[in-house]
């Protein structure tokens, strides 16, 4: 029998008349004596930075490639002394403008060294910083300045024209603006205009001063109020104390001390996932934490691979997303291969797996096969990382086995929220029975479940399932002005997360549903509808799929985005000529990929009411320039219903009429 990572502090709960029954309350088995605490004394993110300072000066720190005759050379790095001048220098002036301890700082801008300045300039004046998303338009960043009050903002040089067309809105708080890099005269003109003050990042540093004081901290001092893009109406401001964010760097280096190894000041770290989402912003502070460097793409995906090359990092982050392009772009290689290289290939996938099944280390189970087979993988990534996580969404099973197995590095997946400071569950490093789970909870952060009934989850059922809720060490405050949203969520001193989980008898949790995307058909049944995709995502032609039903029609239908090598190849099979776009119009077609998906379906156990009726191709995928999704890649349902409402009728007419006519 398998070890068990979790021990039980709380026996489970009987229903009452008001709520629901919750399983019993576990932790870690790395906390099984308590929480993880905070050493004494220790009382802001500031500490980590000034620390690192002092025993690492001269290490690098922040790197980003130089730009030569238009094209990206080596990485260009500041020290850990360096920055931590430019910090002293950017917190002095926020202060010399009349910036204050408490009050709201906002960064709006892609992964650079002037993010993380901006942040410990921040941390160390006791300014809360406000992350605006590079990834959300005008209008958003117009609702955060104002809901936040933001007083000052700094602003990559792409996004100045979309602060400044804001900006008229923006002046009963925002008085100061800083640029990443140059500022226009034509720019500063049209700020000043409105009464604000618009500064290059050289001229702003100017304002400051080495001499300096710095303000006393707490660990209840607002650190950061970060929004989230949420799936329905405004963004929500997740208070996020200094607390909860030490807490959180100081579990992520306990876990690695007892399971795999910490970061050292011979790390790299690849920062591409954006700094704006709590994930990558807390792995950036553990490498500040830690005394690693910190290198920055050049933000644009078709660079990646460069710069992974040019870095040779040894940790890298990634989501879902990227990891399932990572992985069909190496299949994709491989079947293009010779016969005999791809059943050597097949041979050494099926050979390390089965000895990583069998409890073996990652690095212990094929070390020959690793030199012979997989080294091209590993060097795809720059040839030195040892350790891959991912988060933000569940990954795929087979992306997951496949990375484990052919990428010659440890990887552990993990959940989280904004809300409970990034990862509140993790995988174990080298525990391959925890393949397709979120792994244990952290050292700071007790779970249960509670019974979801309408749903048919049962928190005391034989194998436990129902809503995954948190209590602990690293959880966020309240949502900013926004009392009645905190009240939902934070009851009797636990944290609903509004996602369905099933505990393992490792003590590993499995995301297995979303308790809000449920509805009724109009016959009564129950649709929990991210269950359903889940099972739909399973059929190789497709990359995304929106399913879609309401309670005044009695069957479902979708959005589909196909795999474009897929829909082609049938095509070919088929005799069917036109473009990619033209062959999603294809009745065909649509009927091919809508048997496809029913057979999947059938395959996963969905139910008759489950399967789908009618289905929309659509060649663009899903993306968050049309708002269809957020900037973790999770579907915006009411966007959706909004910018496909025409076809949604149009599907449902189809299948009523074809009805009729029969």
């Amino acid at each position: 029998m398998s070890e068990v990572y979790t021990v039980k502090v709380e026996e489970s709960r009987p229903a009452t008349d008001r709520k629901p029954s919750a399983g019993p309350v576990y932790r870690c088995i790395y906390a099984k004596d308590g929480l993880m605490e905070l050493p004494a004394g220790m009382v802001s993110p500031w500490e980590f930075f000034s620390e690192s300072v002092k025993r690492y000066p001269k290490n690098q720190m922040l790197g980003r490639r130089q730009i030569i005759d238009g094209k990206a050379g080596p990485y260009a790095w500041l020290t850990y002394e360096e920055v931590f001048d430019a910090t002293i220098r950017i917190g002095t002036a926020m202060r010399s403008r009349g910036v204050n301890p408490g009050d709201r700082c906002g960064i709006y801008g892609s992964n650079c060294p002037e993010w993380i300045i901006s942040m410990e300039a921040c941390n160390s004046q006791a300014i809360s910083y406000v992350p605006l998303y590079d990834t959300l338009g005008a209008n958003a960043v117009e609702f955060i300045i104002n809901h936040a009050e933001v007083a000052i903002a700094f602003v990559q040089e792409n996004k100045i024209p979309a602060v400044l067309s804001c900006l008229p809105k923006c002046t009963s708080h925002l008085k100061s603006v800083v640029s990443f890099g140059n500022v226009s005269s034509m720019h500063k003109k049209e700020a000043e205009e409105l009464g604000v003050a618009f500064f290059s990042w050289e001229e702003f540093a100017q304002l400051g001063s080495l001499d300096h004081e710095l303000p006393p901290k707490q660990k209840t001092d607002i650190c950061t109020i970060m929004y989230t893009s949420g799936t329905t109406g405004e963004p929500k401001g997740v208070i996020i104390h200094n607390g909860p964010i030490m807490a959180e760097v100081l579990s992520i280096d306990q876990l690695l001390s007892e399971t795999d190894k910490v970061f050292t000041e011979e790390d790299a770290y690849f920062s591409f996932l954006p700094l704006a989402h709590i994930f990558d912003q807390i792995m950036e502070t553990y490498c500040i934490y830690k005394g690693s460097s910190i290198g920055f793409w050049q933000g644009d995906v078709r660079y990646m691979i460069d710069d992974l090359h040019e870095l040779k990092p040894t940790i890298f982050c990634g989501v879902p997303r990227v990891y399932d392009r990572i992985y069909t772009g190496i299949m994709d290689k491989i079947s293009l291969g010779s016969t005999l290289k791809k059943a050597l290939f097949h041979y050494a996938y099926n050979y390390k797996l089965r000895n990583l099944e069998k409890g073996l280390r990652q690095d212990q189970a094929a070390p020959l096969l690793d030199k012979l087979v997989f080294d091209k993988i590993k060097q795809g990534f720059g040839g030195r990382v040892r350790l891959m996580l991912s988060g933000a969404a569940p990954l795929p099973r087979h992306v997951e086995e496949f990375l484990r197995v052919a990428c010659c590095s440890v990887l552990s997946q993990g959940y989280g929220l904004t809300e409970s400071c990034a990862g509140c569950f993790t995988s174990i490093a080298n525990v391959f029975s925890m393949m397709g789970t979120v792994g244990v909870p952290m050292s700071t952060i007790e779970a249960r479940l509670e019974s979801v009934p309408e749903m048919g989850y049962d928190a005391l059922a034989s194998v436990p399932r129902g809503e995954i809720c948190l209590r602990g060490k690293t959880l966020f405050s309240g949502y900013h002005k926004r009392q009645d949203l905190t009240k939902d969520v934070l009851l009797d001193g636990w944290f609903h997360t509004g996602d369905v989980g099933e505990w393992q008898t490792n003590g590993a949790m499995k995301i297995i549903d979303r308790k809000k995307n449920i509805f009724k058909l109009s016959q009564g049944e129950y649709i929990a509808v991210e269950n359903i995709e889940n099972a739909y995502l399973r059929c190789p032609l497709l990359t995304s799929i929106w399913v879609y039903g309401n309670s005044f029609e009695s069957f479902l239908v979708a959005v589909v985005v196909p795999d474009r090598k897929a829909l082609e190849e049938w095509a070919v099979n088929n005799h069917e000529t036109g473009d990619f776009k033209s062959l999603c119009e294809n009745l065909k077609a649509r009927k091919y990929i809508l048997d496809e998906l029913n057979s999947t379906g059938q395959k996963n156990q969905l139910r008759g009411f489950e399967m789908l009726k009618s289905v929309h191709l659509e060649p663009i995928p899903f993306d968050i320039e049309r708002d269809l999704i957020t900037p973790t890649f999770k579907l915006k349902r009411s966007q959706l219903l909004k910018y496909y409402k025409e076809r949604i009728d149009q599907l449902y007419n189809e299948v009523k009429a074809t009805k009729v006519s029969k």
